[in-house]
Parts: C-alpha cells; sequence; structure tokens
C-alpha cells in the first residue's frame, strides 16, 4: 500500500485519512480479488467511525429499486439476481458489500447509467438521449451533461483504440462517470462518509468522476484509492505514482 508519492503507508494509517473525507472513490480491478478484499475490509473498518453510505458502478441507476427492495428482505437473493442486471462476478466480489449494508442498515446507491443508454451515446453521442422519456432521464445525469474532450483520460481512451469508436467513446465513457456523480452527490448525506466502489479508469489521476464531483461540489473533502499491478512489490513504479491517495499494489 502507498501514498500518491509512492511511499510505503500502512492500511490503519490509510484508514485514518479516509475516515475525515466525506466522499472516497475506491478504484478497483474488477477481476482482481485483492482489491474486493480490501474494499469490505475498508467498509468494515469505517463503519463504527463513521455514518456510511455505499453506492456503485456494479449497480446500474434503474434498478434501485430491485436493491433497495433486497436491502429491506423484501426479495432474496434469488429475487435480486432475476430482477436486477448483476454482474456475473456478483456473488463472490459485490454481494459481500451489498449484504454487508443490508445487515447494517445503510443505504446502497445504484449509481452507474444503464448501460443501454451509454451504448447509444457511443453510437450516436450525448444527442442520442434527447429522445429519452422523463422516467428514462431520471436514471441519468441531467441534460446536457458537461463533457471535457481534453481531459487526458478520455484522450488515452481514444488513443488506447487507435481511433476505434471515434469521439463518441469516450463520450460514453463519461456519461458514466458524470452520473455516477451526479447520484453520489443524490445520495450524499451532510454529515457522512460516502464510500463509493467503482473501476479504477472511472476515478484514476484524479479524473472521471472526481473532475465531476469537483465541479458541482468543490468544498467537500475527497480521496482516491486505485488499483496497479506490479511484477515488484518492493518499489512503485513512477508510472504509478500521482494515480490516486492511495495505491494498492498488487502482484501481477
Amino acid at each position: 500500500l502507498y501514498n500518491a508519492a509512492g511511499k510505503k503507508i500502512s492500511y490503519e494509517k490509510m484508514i485514518r485519512a479516509l475516515k475525515e473525507k466525506d466522499i472516497v472513490l475506491f478504484g478497483e480491478y474488477h477481476n482482481n480479488p485483492i482489491a474486493h478484499w480490501l474494499q469490505l475490509a475498508t467498509t468494515k473498518d469505517l463503519h463504527p467511525q463513521r455514518r456510511l453510505v455505499l453506492g456503485a458502478e456494479m449497480f446500474e441507476a434503474d434498478n434501485q429499486d430491485e436493491l433497495d427492495r433486497y436491502l429491506r428482505g423484501e426479495i432474496d437473493a434469488k429475487g435480486l439476481d432475476t430482477l436486477a442486471r448483476l454482474w456475473k462476478n456478483y456473488p463472490t466480489d459485490y454481494a459481500p458489500l451489498v449484504n454487508f449494508a443490508r445487515d447494517s442498515n445503510l443505504v446502497f446507491a445504484a449509481t452507474n447509467i444503464p448501460r443501454r443508454y451509454a451504448s447509444r451515446i457511443s453510437k450516436g453521442g450525448f444527442e442520442a438521449l434527447d429522445t429519452l422519456s422523463v422516467l428514462e432521464k431520471s436514471w441519468i445525469a441531467p441534460l446536457p451533461m458537461d463533457y471535457d474532450a481534453e481531459l487526458p483520460g478520455y484522450k488515452n481512451m481514444l488513443a488506447m483504440m487507435g481511433g476505434h469508436g471515434g469521439p463518441n467513446l469516450p463520450k460514453a465513457q463519461a456519461s458514466k462517470d458524470a452520473t455516477m456523480a451526479y447520484f453520489i452527490l443524490k445520495y450524499f448525506q451532510p454529515g457522512s462518509l460516502f464510500l463509493h466502489f467503482n473501476g479504477a479508469y472511472h476515478s484514476e489521476n484524479y479524473e472521471g468522476i472526481l473532475w465531476y464531483l469537483r465541479r458541482q461540489r468543490p468544498e467537500l473533502k475527497y480521496a482516491t484509492i486505485t488499483t496497479v499491478s506490479q511484477k515488484d512489490l518492493k518499489r512503485l513504479l513512477d508510472e504509478n505514482k500521482g494515480k490516486a491517495d492511495f495505491i494498492i499494489c498488487v502482484d501481477e
């Protein structure tokens, strides 16, 4: 575990720092069990110290009702699996967080834009959302969405794809970032700590979701965590420094 400068830091020191914040973005590798294990540990260790609100990219906003019904005990795990669009690794990686929220009477926010709308943007830009109904628009960040095509993360995405997908591809990514930020702030309660789980790319280098949060609520105290993998864990590579306030370095 490292800080932004690449200095080794204890888990306890990270927890002490996080408990002073308003919103924490925990960036994971979706297929990395170490990150998922630390997400649960961090949640459990912050819970006695702060009133928590949880939220995650892995739930799309139009599944909030189903998630709430599960948290209230109105449907069981099988019912949630039937009614909501759950990721394949939900049982191992996200169910423990959701069940902790249920057992601790915590709010758990479904923050992501429904995938079908992000897909529309990737094909036709933000204008493709103009025809959505009032109900459908309640599941996304308010239109028109802010967008800065010059942000390095969005420019890198275009470069990584070699131009495939065209200029609308990073717009689809931005729609996810904007919508997650919107629902984080919608569910944030003054005096609470909002702990949000998302893919590392959505918050590393202090961009993505954080860019949108800071535009709307610059006065709140934020922290970011990200996950990286290296062959050697003894020293954080220069390319991984500065990606977040806290960097989980996992043996590749």
